[in-house]
């Protein structure tokens, strides 16, 4: 049996497999992505029904993670989904519903905190936060993990 490339849940819409898998509500300061019921593959009509705004701005695509074309791909991980789990706060106590998870990179690779983190990530913010901006920014390294909070039965 084949297995499946890994989805970026942030994608660009012309990369392989592109499809939309939330729209962008919420406020510029505090955005949060809702999750489609499915995916939709990427048309020229949901592109241009995003018009003015480029669809990145309104839509969440997933597609093929692109790996070593992104610059955001390095020593065979996801440096955005690594910082996008050091830098940015959790924004919901559950799993958000997701239809690509079982291919998603960031699940693959940080599991369960970068979904409590990803429905604040817009593909092209306007005004991103301060650690949102450090998390895109691909020059900017990824930090160490931070140890684990021990829970009460260790201390």
């Amino acid at each position: 049996m084949t297995r499946r490339p890994l989805l970026c849940p942030s994608a660009n819409a012309d990369g392989p497999e592109a499809a939309v898998i939330g729209v962008v509500l919420g406020s510029a300061d505090e955005p949060r992505v809702r999750p489609l019921e499915r995916p939709v593959p990427v048309t020229d009509e949901i592109l241009n029904s995003t018009a003015p705004l480029p669809p990145t701005r309104v839509l969440r695509i997933a597609a093929v993670c692109q790996q070593h074309e992104c610059r955001h791909f390095s020593d065979g991980q996801c440096n955005f989904a690594a910082k996008v789990v050091r830098l940015l706060p959790e924004v919901t106590d559950t799993l958000p519903p997701c239809k690509v998870r079982s291919r998603c990179r960031w699940f693959a690779q940080e599991g369960p905190s970068a979904c409590l983190r990803c429905p604040q990530v817009v593909t092209q913010a306007v005004n991103p936060s301060p650690p949102m901006a450090l998390a895109a920014n691909p020059l900017v390294p990824v930090p160490p993990a931070q140890p684990e909070e021990p829970t009460d039965h260790e201390t």
